[in-house]
């Protein structure tokens, strides 16, 4: 059977003699973009979809593949030990190290999580000190076994997605992909709209990978959306971005992040709720730090439990993380359970030794500007509206990744025999696309990081592309 192949003038990447109609030659050019883009895109989104979906999936997958650590057989008729008991049993276990939070069990069945810092000999810098996760069977007080946080599958997808195990370079590249991923959706629904006729043609006389073309623009109508809001909600942690952005707001006197003035809030935890916009540092100097009285002679902390009754009588939600005082001046810092509800995060800080809360921190006195980075975090988390947010955004990284495949297949299906990449060939200037090369320029001001890139971009082309033969040839230089 002979293949079928309808060429449409538009629709087709292939160099032509013939003057292309203005919006031809847009579509061309807006194709292009797309084409190019893809180069830094789809392996950025594959990373962040990837990595996306195992985080997201976290409390699903570690239980299964850790369950002798995160799972206990509840006794019939028994009731839990104190948190005091439990954290004399990980002291005994780890005579070396220090406690630095307690997570409270997320169900009947559940351990209760420890996070144990141990410092390195010789050293002593808090970043040096060895973090594990303690894992302690709460009726028994046994303890159960430890893991490292960072080496675990949620701890190396949660680690890859902040910067790809690189540092900050892979911060950078990040931040290049997400900003370049605009482009990719903006030219993206220009494509959808101007080439549906052509595919709906091609559609119909069964050509040769129209199928698989309707399918990677009707998936893509629906993550685009998506996708945008995605990338906004991430850019606040972004390296560039982020940083300067917060720079401005904090000169301004707000923030993009809560500013709680509970110093330590950051120990690392598997099944933790503790909000991210606890872990920047009280910088603003307008309150003061709690800090725990001075202590009297005898006297000794009020323990775990007695800090959490405390939080308790000021409203928090049960399981709670607690953070435990590192010296005689800090403060137990009391985290209610807020994982799906923004707008309840508090912290109540108590005095280790009196038990009375010295500060309560929550939403309520987060800026404007905070409060809307925060609700914005939950929903990139798949947290703002329960099991219906969880769903969604693992079904958005599922269809991320297929574009991400589906992209180049459809270029490896068409790619042309010849000495040529075989990249859509076209051009966008003023003439053609006005409004297109004033939207660029608008987003290279708003993310000089894309700027940058841009004009690189533009260099690339204009001095090397353009003049270099083979070169022009091979990436069909319109």
């Amino acid at each position: 059977m002979s293949d079928t192949r309808v060429v449409d003038p538009v629709d087709d990447p292939t160099p032509t003699r013939r003057k292309a109609k203005p919006s031809g030659g847009l579509f061309r050019a807006f194709w292009r973009w797309h084409f190019y883009a893809s180069f830094l895109v789809i392996p950025v989104l594959l990373v962040l979809a990837g990595t996306g979906l195992i985080y997201l999936l976290r409390f699903q997958v570690e239980p299964v593949l850790h369950g002798d650590l995160l799972k206990v057989d509840v006794p019939a008729g028994a009731s839990r030990l104190s948190y005091d008991d439990q954290a004399a049993a990980v002291r005994k276990a780890y005579p070396d190290g220090r406690i630095a939070s307690v997570v409270e069990p997320s169900a009947p069945d559940r351990s209760t999580d420890f996070t144990v810092s141990t410092a390195t000999p010789g050293s002593r810098e808090a970043e040096d000190a060895t973090i594990r996760e303690v894992y302690v069977d709460p009726y028994s007080g046994r303890v159960l076994g430890a893991l490292d946080p960072d080496h675990t599958l949620s701890g190396w997808a949660k680690n890859t997605h902040k910067d790809m195990m690189l540092g900050t370079p892979g911060r950078y590249v990040l931040e290049l992909g997400a900003c370049w991923s605009i482009v990719m959706a903006l030219t993206g629904y220009y494509l959808h709209w101007r080439g549906r006729t052509a595919r709906a043609r091609r559609r119909l006389a069964k050509a040769r990978g129209a199928a698989l073309r309707h399918r990677h623009a009707t998936v893509g109508l629906a993550v685009g959306i998506g996708l945008l809001g995605l990338v906004v909600s991430g850019l606040p942690w972004t390296v560039w971005w982020g940083a300067k952005v917060q720079t401005l707001a904090s000169s301004q006197g707000t923030s993009m992040w809560s500013a709680d003035p509970g110093a330590q809030s950051s120990a690392p935890t598997l099944d933790a709720s503790v909000p991210h916009s606890h872990n920047v540092p009280w910088g603003s100097g307008r309150s003061p730090v709690p800090s725990s009285a001075p202590e009297q002679e005898g006297a000794s902390p009020v323990g775990v439990d007695y800090a959490i009754g405390a939080a308790e009588r000021r409203g928090l939600s049960h399981p709670m993380t607690v953070v435990l005082p590192a010296d005689a001046t800090g403060v137990y810092s009391v985290m209610g359970y807020a994982f799906h509800a923004p707008s309840r995060e508090a912290t109540v800080h108590v005095d280790q030794f009196t038990g009375q809360p010295v500060a309560q921190y929550g939403y309520g006195d987060y800026s404007a500007l905070a409060k809307v980075v925060d609700q914005g975090i939950a929903l990139h988390e798949g947290r703002r509206f329960g099991s219906l947010n969880l769903a969604v955004s693992a079904a958005f990284c599922l269809a991320v990744i297929f574009l991400c495949l589906a992209g180049p297949l459809m270029w490896w299906r068409r790619r042309p025999r010849g000495s040529s990449l075989g990249a859509p060939r076209g051009r966008l200037d003023v003439r053609t696309g006005p409004f297109a090369v004033a939207g660029l320029a608008g987003l290279a001001l708003v993310l000089p990081v894309f700027g940058a890139s841009l004009v690189a971009v533009f260099a690339l082309d204009q001095l090397v592309l353009r003049r270099v033969t083979p070169l022009k040839n091979f990436f069909n230089v319109a």
